[in-house]
């Protein structure tokens, strides 16, 4: 008899992709193997949503995808549904008197329940609901199974201890909780033993790491700790909170060779009567202050952002304030969100909510100066020899294109010609850039050189077990790699 076949759907942040991998690393765990590509709607054995709450629309989403599987559900037995993350640590018992067809509720803190509940709800043919309040498991303990061969995730803390008026995310996370410094330097040494040579440092707050162990520079230690690692050629991390970016970090950043000279800041308002109704604890002298510190340190460094448009309340003046930091910061690249209410925070019910024409005008204002700086900024690119690892899956048009893509160290997308020598995912190539465009570069002259690298061995390594794994019999994956490119931060939430 053939394993059953499981689909994981991610919808919000880094957070949830990261847990994602764990879930399927516990089902394969149990002995699931994971649904093939090109699997139609409803046909795997077990349909897994982790949710967000901070997403607009996310539970309309939600029991949209949930009705459509219904009457599949209902004509194929033994099929199964489960509903964890965010909406489902809000929603609880809500989600099955919606959908009495799911089997299986569970929250953003014990995700290693999920094997022993689709069971018990085998068995007793009941829904099986189950919310813990706080944190069972590191999701980092539990086993994985990662997208990618050659770059990871590594979870260094989990929740939040900020009061962001527009974001539900530390009722849904808790409170934040770090992870022991021996135990992550301990999960990067085996990651890259097994290939990986790109790690992101991920946490809700990440830049807060200490808070919760009583060390204030534990952040910029880890970093140092990191540079350390024999074989570790990229270290990224997000999303840092300017109230918590000190300057021992900047020193950690700029003195550590395989720091990469990129960084996320969330700004959401230039305006500082927005931010400290955002309960933002900084002021725009403060972030432009990090910026200029930042680039002082690493004139190079790529800087990226997220910005709300439309929080309750903004005027036309706060507005040009936004505009006026992202002219002066001149980000290479920033997420932007109109404000939309969420459920439970306490900016959905502020004074002062603005008419959805007036965000949507000021929105393509700051969409558009955005472009322009972006534009400019890469331009700067031009003429540059830079290191590429080589990515899978960044160009949608690469096969059309004959080109190949990848990241540079700042974290800029890079499209290069194929070189005639083979290239892998995880292998480096040099190149020169050619053209800039507002969200990518071009390389167009052969590249100078290719790198074949132990995490190019690990990707080939891992689609050649693939291949040659039978229908329906689960492989023991080695747990390498994670996603690239990491997804855009959730809407409307500042610490991604």
């Amino acid at each position: 008899m053939s394993a059953k076949t499981y689909e994981v759907r991610t919808y919000g942040c880094q957070m949830n992709v990261h847990d994602s991998e764990r879930l399927s690393g516990l089902l394969e765990g149990a002995g699931y193997v994971r649904a093939p590509e090109g699997t139609g709607e409803g046909e795997a054995d077990i349909v897994v949503f982790n949710t967000c709450a901070v997403r607009e629309n996310a539970d309309n989403r939600l029991y949209g995808n949930l009705g459509r599987l219904a009457p599949i559900k209902a004509r194929r037995p033994g099929m199964q549904i489960a509903v964890g993350g965010c909406l489902a640590q809000k929603d609880r018992d809500t989600i099955v008197k919606k959908a009495p067809w799911v089997d299986v509720v569970f929250g953003t803190h014990n995700i290693g329940s999920l094997p022993v509940l689709l069971e018990r709800a085998r068995v007793q043919e009941e829904a099986q609901v189950e919310i813990a309040e706080s944190l069972e498991a590191f999701p980092s303990t539990l086993p994985t199974r990662r997208e990618s061969a050659y770059a990871a995730w590594v979870s260094i803390s989990v929740g939040c201890n900020n009061t962001c008026t527009f974001c539900i995310v530390p009722a849904l996370r808790g409170k934040e909780k770090d992870r022991r410094p021996g135990d992550i330097l301990a999960e990067v040494e085996a990651l890259v033993a097994e290939g990986v040579t790109e790690i992101t440092l991920l946490g809700q707050n990440v830049n807060a790491y200490g808070s919760d162990i009583g060390d204030r520079e534990a952040f910029s230690k880890l970093l140092r700790a990191c540079g350390k690692v024999d074989g570790l050629e990229r270290v990224r991390f997000t999303s840092p909170h300017p109230r918590d970016f000190t300057d021992d970090v900047i020193a950690a950043m700029a003195e550590t060779e395989n720091v990469m000279p990129q960084l996320h800041m969330p700004l959401q308002s230039g305006s500082d009567t927005v931010l400290k109704a955002m309960r933002r604890s900084y002021r725009q002298e403060r972030f432009l202050g990090i910026i200029e510190k930042v680039r002082a340190a690493m004139p190079d460094a790529a800087i990226s952002t997220d910005i709300i448009v439309g929080f309750p309340g903004e005027t036309d003046e706060d507005f040009e304030q936004t505009l006026h930091v992202v002219r002066e910061a001149r980000f290479a690249q920033a997420f932007t969100f109109q404000y939309s209410k969420r459920p439970g925070t306490p900016a959905a019910e502020m004074d002062g909510q603005l008419p959805k024409a007036v965000v949507q005008e000021r929105y393509e204002r700051l969409v558009a100066l955005q472009e322009e700086i972006s534009w400019e900024e890469n331009k700067k690119q031009v003429g540059r020899t830079l290191e590429v690892l080589v990515a899978e899956g960044e160009g949608r048009k690469d096969d059309a294109t004959r080109r190949l893509s990848g990241r540079a160290p700042d974290n800029r997308l890079v499209h290069f010609a194929r070189p005639e020598e083979p290239v892998r995912p995880g292998d480096v190539v040099t190149v020169d850039i050619t053209y800039a465009a507002p969200h990518h570069l071009l390389a167009e002259s052969p590249a100078r050189g290719v790198r074949r690298t132990r995490a190019g061995d690990a990707w080939e390594r891992r689609n050649t077990a693939e291949e040659k794994k039978p229908a329906g019999v689960m492989l023991g994956l080695p747990t390498i790699g994670a996603p690239a490119p990491a997804p855009a931060p959730a809407a409307g939430c500042g610490c991604d």
